[in-house]
């Protein structure tokens, strides 16, 4: 049997992942405004041409074949760069539109970066992001084509090589403690030194065992040893807890400026800085990439400055 065009392979593809993400056969069918015979035919058609069995069905249910799991995540990616291809080619590149799915940590997602998503959506109306928040280990980025993500904003350096890595920013970094916690102390520490006394609660995707403290002016590192009480994977926790005075901490300036206008905070060592953490925006390499995507990357280029 004669062997599809490669455009009608595309097309093919197009319905086997409509299928799977509709859940079945049917479905695909609703949402393509064809016929279940139709969906079915397009389906096999790609079994014959790529020579797999890319699902098992049944009466009741339908599972992915390791090969059609495989099949997925590459018919996906070429979709993908098959749509950027013709958009780029017809000059409409610049006009973004779909699902957008991007990964970012909590305390970034649930605040600071809210009011530029959602100056991006105002400004691109014909696009839906999926905003998913994960404090992951910070030198971890997302399984892209596995996990369907398009983008991920990360805190930390990254490693993978296989990623292209954009540096938006650095965020600075101090350390901090409740008024309370010195109550009946002699005096507030005056240097690095004297905070290895003081109970500790600890990031930990940053720091757990020592605190490194830079000294703005002389460069001057000075290394503190801590045994944390409380270890954390968030930094919105983290802060409460320094808040209502269990331990000292280090934690991002932009996230507590407000604690210490008013009061609840101390800057311990204000001459000392934690070391700063690097902000990357993270994305697979293609070919083409999406103007939904492209817009993104600028519009988070132009806000972390801003922050």
């Amino acid at each position: 049997m004669e062997k599809p065009a490669p455009a009608d392979r595309i097309e093919l593809m197009q319905t086997f992942v409509r299928i799977v993400e509709a859940g079945s056969l049917s479905a695909a069918a609703t949402q393509m405004g064809t016929t279940q015979p139709t969906v079915s035919r397009r389906l096999q058609a790609l079994e014959r041409s790529l020579g797999v069995r890319l699902l098992q069905r049944s009466t009741h249910a339908m599972k992915l074949t390791e090969d059609g799991e495989r099949c997925f995540d590459r018919a996906k990616e070429l979709i993908q760069s098959w749509g950027a291809f013709e958009a780029e080619l017809r000059g409409v590149g610049d006009q973004p539109e779909g699902r957008l799915r991007v990964v970012a940590p909590h305390a970034f997602g649930q605040q600071l970066l809210v009011g530029p998503l959602a100056g991006y959506l105002q400004r691109h109306p014909q696009v839906t992001v999926e905003w998913l928040l994960h404090d992951s280990p910070h030198d971890q980025t997302p399984d892209f084509i596995a996990e369907g993500v398009d983008c991920a904003i990360r805190v930390g350096e990254v490693t993978d090589p296989a990623v292209v890595a954009i540096r938006l920013s650095e965020v600075p970094r101090i350390a901090i403690a409740a008024p309370s916690l010195f109550e009946g102390a002699a005096a507030v520490p005056t240097h690095p030194r004297e905070l290895e006394a003081l109970p500790w609660l600890a990031a930990r995707n940053f720091y757990r065992t020592e605190v490194v403290l830079t000294h703005e002016t002389t460069g001057e590192v000075c290394r503190v040893p801590i045994r944390p009480r409380l270890i954390t994977d968030s930094l919105y926790a983290l802060r409460s807890a320094v808040v209502l005075g269990l331990g000292a901490g280090v934690s991002s300036t932009w996230m507590l400026t407000e604690e210490i206008a008013a009061g609840r905070l101390l800057h311990l060592v204000p001459q000392w800085r934690g070391t700063p953490a690097p902000v990357y925006l993270a994305y697979p390499y293609a070919r083409f990439y999406p103007a939904k995507l492209r817009l993104f990357v600028e519009a988070m280029r132009t806000a972390f400055p801003a922050a």
